[in-house]
């Protein structure tokens, strides 16, 4: 039986939580659910950005998504401000 949306989502957000790198790319988020497409996990992924839940974090040439908890407490624990 296919994981209903919400059920993705918190997969998306535990991976993301759980994950040892702070920042993921959206290839990252595939295996959540093997039943769905990258389109659909890209638009769920973005749907969690949308909801403040996800946020874009950008290396320069690449973007990727990240837990925005994560991301502060990385760049505080680096000095960056």
């Amino acid at each position: 039986m296919a994981m209903s949306v919400e059920e993705v989502e918190a997969a998306i957000i535990e991976k993301a939580t759980k994950s040892p790198k702070p920042q993921l790319y959206i290839k990252d988020f595939y295996e959540c659910d093997t039943e769905r497409g990258p389109r659909d996990i890209k638009n769920i992924a973005n749907g969690l950005v949308k909801k403040g839940k996800l946020m874009f974090w950008s290396s320069g040439s690449t973007t990727m998504y990240a837990i925005p908890e994560r991301i502060k407490n990385e760049e505080n624990a680096e000095g960056v401000n």
